[in-house]
């Protein structure tokens, strides 16, 4: 059976989303859905995709055999993350293999701050083009963007779209484990004399990198993803609740929040989702 004209799909689906309803089929779907779908789900995947490769050099360089074993175990589930997406999209018309082959996802920058520029034409969010040089950079990506991440994906844990939705309960529990690697590694470095300085200035560097995977405030592009229920909330208002988080954190700690301040001219349209 012909697809309807995309005017009645776009208008059917609108209808069902504002009541609640979940869109599960490519046939529901309006051409403007489709494209915003698949270009949330592209970042998501890259990002796992590319978080995964750059924690690889950490299971050989980690501080001990738990670390080794824990630092792969994360590279496993960012991997496996990144499958679940790469699966989705497919799902949605996209040639998975032949756009794995023509990007590489260990390209990493040689720069201290790209602000919130992408380096190549994969999707990843910007963070994921740094290298990971240190320990301490390894644990601080943990305690800053996975939690970052974990504040993005809420979003997708109820967004319009149900095989995401589905796929995305087992992601976020394993990203709250990252996430608290990240937390009893942070509490251990800080609290020594001898390794604080190193952990607060791998602090000041990765926090202002998180602050800026958010997209900008008041975003056309993040409007039309919530007209379609794929975000629930503005740039800035999942900004603000990490942020808010990480102040909580800190000073527990006893570590000091570095400064941050938006680029307004060059912040994305496009928010992180990851992982």
């Amino acid at each position: 059976m012909p697809l309807e004209p995309n005017r009645i799909r776009e208008e059917k689906l609108l209808a069902k989303i504002a009541k609640g309803g979940k869109i599960e089929t490519l046939e529901e779907m309006s051409d403007e859905y489709r494209e915003h779908l698949t270009n949330l789900m592209s970042m998501q995947a890259d990002s796992e995709l590319a978080g995964a490769f750059g924690y690889v050099p950490w299971i050989t360089k980690s501080p001990d055999i738990k670390e080794t074993l824990q630092v792969a175990q994360i590279v496993k589930d960012e991997v496996r993350h990144a499958r679940v997406m790469y699966r989705l999209l497919e799902g949605v018309g996209v040639n998975v293999d032949e756009y794995y082959k023509t990007h590489n996802f260990s390209l990493r920058v040689d720069a201290d701050d790209i602000g919130t520029l992408r380096a190549a034409a994969d999707k990843r969010v910007n963070i994921f083009y740094y290298p990971i040089d240190t320990w301490y950079d390894f644990i601080m990506f943990n305690f800053c963007m996975d939690r970052g991440a974990g504040h993005q994906l809420e979003d997708s844990l109820d967004c319009s779209y149900k095989p995401w939705c589905d796929g995305m309960e087992g992601i976020f529990k394993e990203e709250e484990m990252h996430m608290a690697h990240g937390d009893q590694w942070a509490k251990r470095l800080a609290g020594d004399p001898k390794t604080r300085g190193e952990l607060q200035a791998a602090f000041d560097k990765w926090y202002p990198r998180t602050m800026n995977i958010f997209g900008r405030a008041r975003s056309p592009k993040n409007a039309i993803y919530r007209k379609y229920g794929l975000k629930k909330r503005d740039n800035d208002e999942v900004r603000r609740a990490f942020a808010a988080d990480i102040r909580g954190k800190a000073a527990k700690f006893n570590l000091e929040v570095p400064a941050w301040a938006p680029i307004a001219s060059k912040m994305s349209e496009e928010p992180f989702i990851p992982g």
